[in-house]
């Protein structure tokens, strides 16, 4: 019987702090004296708001596909980049990149989940190359959509794009 009192005092106390974390109505909306809601310049909100979070597409079938076709018009832009045939086991870089494109494939944005901290000059030249092979081709139904793809960077500034490399050697 206590154990059960302890926890219905546990999940009361709980339930009350919860309440304590919640803004006053009044201080968001002034105090009704004409004060404003920020005297800081901070926008307030009511809680109610939802924050833009980028969300990056699901990989499914097509998306996976149109990886594929984005890579191969990025290797045919830089041609003599490739790396040819099988990478050196040691890449120099192996940088992660989110690229949103529109629907009609414009490149929209360039960011970089992963990146080399011994490496910090090959994420940059990655965006300017995507954002120069902009626009990738027309995504068709998949429409505007942020797909994920690794570079593997050598240290002779050529690169395969995961998509399509042709794998490392083991020595």
């Amino acid at each position: 019987m206590a154990a059960r009192k302890l926890a219905v005092a546990a999940v009361a106390l709980m339930l009350s702090a919860c309440s304590l974390l919640k803004p006053a109505d009044k201080a968001e909306e002034g105090d009704n004296k004409g004060t404003p809601p920020s005297s800081t310049g901070e926008t307030t909100t009511d809680g109610r708001e939802v924050p833009t979070v980028r969300l990056i597409t699901a990989q499914t079938p097509a998306v996976r596909a149109y990886r594929k076709i984005g890579a191969r018009h990025i290797y045919n832009k830089y041609a003599s980049r490739i790396y040819k045939g099988k990478l050196p086991p040691l890449v120099y870089a192996v940088v992660v990149v989110e690229t949103d494109i529109d629907a009609t494939g414009k490149v929209v944005n360039v960011t970089f989940s992963r990146t080399p901290s011994h490496a910090p000059e090959v994420a940059p030249m990655i965006a300017e190359m995507i954002k120069a092979a902009s626009p990738l081709p027309n995504p068709g139904k998949l429409g505007g959509h942020t797909y994920v793809d690794t570079w593997l960077w050598d240290r002779s500034d050529k690169f395969q794009i995961d998509s399509l490399t042709q794998g490392q050697r083991s020595r």
